[in-house]
């Protein structure tokens, strides 16, 4: 065979074998879920205050009893270990062991960041320092905190972004984001969130939009779809509230089909947290009852 035949079979075959290849990686890239899906500690809140199961324990849990594979912490089960390294040492082993990624830390109980008076402001912003750091060392990428404040729209607008820019700049030191959860009084309004977000005008400060917490207050109820659609800009997580089911396995109070596609609209392509809230269900049915929905979902989506 001559050396002119033999370039010609080479270039050929190198042709061909780079058109497999990127036909092979374009497969693997279609193949890739729309979201992934992850469990809030909380959906299991009634079983963790019980004492029928333990902290150490969530992540092994969450794998072996749903496949899930990433968990997002809740701080009040662990309140008194942010500083405690032993303890955290033995969360990142369990978590290890199990094969699970840890997300993320939601924080409650430290103080209004959007306080009226200055002084309880930047000691609620000094609480979450501790959290901030101890998201680090479990290889979380964000703590949820609450935008909790006082006063008329506009003061709370200011003083709820003066708490949260704070630690949002220490979190940055840590390369932890803050991400903010609509939660009860006007941080369920997601115009006035959204508004608090850029005002902060931050980068590692985002969102974490709940499918159902949009009740301002007892006489006011926020629409839940405009208000994902007005956080999903700044969305870092996304949380799938649920409740109760009816028999075809669709959640009642959200149309998951249309909550879900406002969220892969924004073009958000990351955790989706499961957090069942609900009484007729056990934990555990409720829990898989979500997540066989999300499933569904994502492939009708898909």
């Amino acid at each position: 065979m001559n050396s002119a035949v033999s370039r010609r079979s080479f270039l050929a075959a190198t042709a061909a074998a780079t058109t497999f290849l990127r036909s092979a990686a374009a497969s693997a890239v279609s193949a890739e879920p729309k979201f992934k899906i992850s469990l809030a500690q909380w959906s299991l809140h009634r079983t963790l205050n019980s004492g029928k199961l333990n902290n150490l324990d969530f992540a092994a849990t969450t794998k072996n009893e749903f496949g899930i594979e990433a968990v997002e912490y809740v701080n009040q089960f662990f309140k008194d270990k942010a500083n405690d390294s032993a303890y955290l040492k033995e969360m990142n082993k369990r978590a290890a062991d199990a094969g699970v990624k840890q997300l993320l830390i939601m924080i409650d109980g430290e103080g209004q960041l959007g306080d009226a008076k200055l002084s309880e402001r930047n000691k609620a912003v000094q609480n979450h320092f501790k959290w901030v750091e101890a998201a680090k060392v479990l290889g979380c990428h964000a703590i949820r905190v609450n935008a909790g404040s006082s006063g008329s729209y506009q003061d709370q607008i200011f003083r709820a972004a003066d708490g949260l820019r704070a630690v949002t700049e220490f979190g940055a030191q840590h390369d932890i984001s803050v991400i903010v959860e609509n939660h009860g009084g006007l941080s369920s309004n997601g115009e006035w969130l959204a508004a608090v977000i850029r005002s902060v005008d931050h980068p590692g400060c985002g969102t974490l939009p709940d499918f159902g917490n949009f009740r301002v207050s007892k006489d006011e109820m926020y629409d839940r779809y405009k208000g994902v659609t007005e956080l999903m800009p700044f969305a870092k997580a996304v949380s799938a509230k649920s409740h109760d089911f009816d028999e075809e396995g669709n959640e009642i109070s959200t149309d998951y089909r249309k909550m879900m596609k406002i969220v892969l609209d924004a073009g958000y392509s990351g955790w989706v947290g499961i957090e069942y809230e609900g009484g007729k269900l056990d934990e555990f049915a409720g829990i898989k009852a979500t997540k066989a929905l999300l499933e569904k979902v994502r492939s009708e989506l898909g």
